[in-house]
């Protein structure tokens, strides 16, 4: 019985350990991006190239991934309302804007005093405004990217040429 009762309590014990423990977050691969990301994204109702050269993302110790890539969007309806389509398996606030797990279309317009992006997250699907934020230039030297997704910590930032959105991580 008390083996029995031991044996319980260690279990009890072990799941709430579980339970406890925070997502790892780290950056996801080439290869994981690439078998994430589609050649071709649904936007409204087009499929747009994807430059897969420019894949980002996170991945975390669940396998969730918050990713994103440039979309080729001339030719499309889509030129020059997007620029970015984003994949979320994780709740996160970027800027402010809180997304659900989905997939998202985004673009910005440089702002009037040249010192900010001004960004609007859609709905992929169906193109349905989400939320807008603003992205400060980043500070000191950094190198352009066309898109990157820092992992959480010291930047937990996604950078767009030299400017960065903060984001945090949601609960799931």
């Amino acid at each position: 019985m008390k083996k029995a009762v031991l044996f319980l309590f260690m279990l009890m014990l072990s799941y709430s350990f579980a339970v406890a423990q925070k997502p790892v977050w780290r950056q996801a691969t080439e290869a994981e991006l690439t078998s994430l990301l589609p050649a071709r994204a649904p936007v409204e109702k087009e499929h747009i190239e994807t430059e897969l050269r420019t894949a980002s993302g996170i991945v975390d110790n669940k396998g969730h991934f918050i990713a994103g890539v440039v979309l080729l969007t001339a030719g499309y309806s889509a030129d020059g309302k997007y620029s970015h389509y984003l994949v979320v398996q994780a709740p996160v606030k970027i800027g402010g804007v809180a997304l659900k797990p989905g997939e998202y279309a985004f673009g910005w317009e440089r702002a009037k005093n040249h010192e900010a992006l001004n960004f609007h997250f859609n709905e992929a699907a169906n193109g349905a405004l989400v939320g807008t934020c603003e992205a400060a230039r980043m500070t000191g030297s950094s190198r352009v990217e066309s898109l990157r997704i820092w992992p959480p910590g010291d930047k937990s930032v996604i950078q767009i040429g030299r400017f960065a959105i903060p984001y945090e991580l949601g609960e799931e």
